[in-house]
């Protein structure tokens, strides 16, 4: 397989070890110490001159040898300035890029309107919503813009039938009150009313600006099916994809691709869950299922689960309701609807 600017190092083992370096590991998980800042208003994130910077970024790169081909870069505010960029040779995640592609890392460091880059044997800098990248010995180039990608399930409306959780009206639909915000949005901690057997559900959220924050301290929550089976919700754009980060299961299963957009912008869960069964003496007879599409993509296709997840309540017979999960941040939730499927 043809490589980037004649390195032959710039393989997918060592970025992994690159972008997840700038994490903690404790306890077989990611973490952090010590509170940081969380932004849930996008006016005041933007205030912040990082939040121009990181996103996403799309175009063109010219390897050694070779046609140009698609590359995708995302860019990570890490605080005060810093930044960790990963470029993705075929294009973004879910959009030409898959697990197993080639892709590398470099540091970033703002100095005014400009962030510089190094690393690889290569320079570069993103400003005025461009980002390039030339290798040291002037054979490689590439030339991405920043870009904004939504779900194609945005805003989506709920079908005729459907239980409208929240429609940013009211709460009323929903236990453990003091959740909504000024914005019309709910807060994670809270809990269905109505309780559910097998289901689709579509819910909206959006991650809180913590560029200092790393790991499981970095916009938190997940939304509990069956109130047992954790679905993670976290700011882990341009991450592995783990199981305990963003579309994971958690500590069951990773998502197929790591569809996190950056923080600050509405991400969309699109869920087919159908529930465990149980017999009249209370033993399971078949587990529970579900596919997950994340921003459109799907990241679990008709998987089945074997157990519950951690934090909740064990796995039991059905209906119940769906949790949405605070965790210390203030993720935000809206447009949350459940679709009702009848046994057949």
């Amino acid at each position: 397989m043809q490589r980037y600017f004649s390195l032959g190092e710039s393989r997918f083992a060592g970025a992994v070890f690159m972008v997840m370096g700038l994490f903690l590991w404790a306890g077989g998980g990611l973490t952090a110490l010590g509170a940081h800042r969380e932004v849930i208003d996008p006016e005041e994130a933007a205030k912040d001159p990082d939040f121009a910077f990181q996103g996403e970024y799309l175009g063109e790169g010219k390897p050694a040898k070779g046609k140009p081909e698609k590359v995708g870069a995302q860019v990570i505010a890490l605080g005060g300035g810093k930044f960790q960029v990963v470029v993705y040779r075929g294009g973004l995640p879910g959009d030409g890029w898959k697990r197993g592609d080639d892709r590398f890392t470099m540091d970033g460091q703002r100095q005014e309107n400009t962030v510089r880059l190094e690393g690889r044997k290569m320079q570069g800098a993103i400003a005025d919503g461009k980002l390039t990248i030339q290798s040291s010995d002037g054979t490689g180039k590439m030339v991405l813009e920043r870009i904004e990608r939504k779900s194609p399930t945005l805003g989506q409306k709920p079908p005729a039938g459907a239980v409208v959780v929240f429609d940013g009206s009211s709460d009323e639909r929903v236990e453990e009150k003091g959740h909504l915000t000024p914005m019309q949005t709910l807060l994670g901690g809270f809990t269905t009313k109505d309780q559910f057997q097998d289901y689709t559900l579509h819910a909206e959220f959006r991650l809180s600006w913590m560029p200092e924050a790393r790991g499981q301290a970095r916009s938190n929550s997940g939304v509990y099916l069956h109130d047992c089976y954790e679905v993670q919700v976290l700011d882990s754009f341009g991450l592995e994809g783990e199981h305990n980060e963003c579309g994971g299961i958690y500590s069951i299963r990773r998502p197929e691709v790591n569809m996190c957009l950056p923080p600050m912008q509405w991400q969309t869960y699109d869920i087919e869950f159908t529930a465990p069964r149980y017999d009249a003496q209370g033993n399971k007879t078949a587990n529970a299922r579900l596919t997950i599409r994340h921003n459109g993509v799907v990241i679990h296709d008709n998987i089945e689960l074997d157990k519950g997840t951690p934090g909740r309540k064990p796995e039991g017979p059905g209906p119940r309701p769906i949790h949405f999960q605070g965790h210390g941040n203030k993720v935000q939730y809206r447009n949350i609807w459940v679709l009702e499927k009848k046994e057949k």
